[in-house]
């Protein structure tokens, strides 16, 4: 059975980038504001901690993750009920709705730190950040926004990552953050909290 999910998610991205048009944005909407919106926020832009900010992200990711944690490839116990039997056509159209939204940092992010700041964009080079994030950071496809992202919620999911207790996902993160001290995440995580 576990075989079967994950051939079927691997199928599903490669088969993402041809599902777009298929998606309605406009439907999604209605279907984020009775079962998104109280973690995610009205306009995926989540105040609650440790919950990602979806507004502007890739489509193709959380249509991935969604699928993923929907067959209990990916353990995220909060999103479990949600998608619990949730057809694929009502995924896709809620990536398109988060998709279609403009990002735009939490209200409640952290001021500025100048060393915090200077130290995590000191990491993007030598983690390679760009090779799958983008120059801009803004993703692509499968891979997810990480800028304007709520910066507990991106500490916390880079420490799974290097204690390999994030599975389910893409495991290329875990080498990028192989090795990375506490503090070194935190200083990431404020850099790509403050980059818009």
């Amino acid at each position: 059975m576990r075989l079967r999910r994950l051939l079927a998610a691997a199928f599903l991205a490669a088969a993402l980038p041809g599902l777009a048009a298929a998606q309605d944005a406009a439907r999604g909407a209605g279907l984020a504001a009775d079962r998104c919106a109280a973690c995610h926020g009205d306009e995926g832009r989540s105040r609650m901690r440790d919950t990602p900010s979806l507004a502007g992200q890739q489509a193709g990711f959380i249509t991935l993750q969604m699928i993923l944690i929907r067959e209990g490839i990916r353990q995220v116990p909060a999103m479990t009920p949600v998608l619990q039997g949730m057809p694929d056509k009502d995924i896709e159209d809620l990536a398109a709705h988060f998709a279609s939204l403009p990002a735009e940092p939490p209200e409640d992010r952290q001021p500025r730190d100048a060393a915090l700041l200077a130290a995590g964009e000191a990491l993007i080079g030598p983690r390679r950040c760009a090779v799958c994030h983008q120059p801009s950071l803004h993703g692509r496809d499968q891979v997810p926004r990480i800028t304007a992202q709520r910066e507990e919620y991106l500490a916390r999911a880079m420490i799974e990552y290097r204690d390999g207790r994030r599975v389910g996902a893409d495991t290329q993160m875990n080498g990028a953050v192989f090795g990375l001290t506490d503090a070194e995440i935190a200083a990431l995580a404020h850099y790509l909290a403050h980059r818009d």
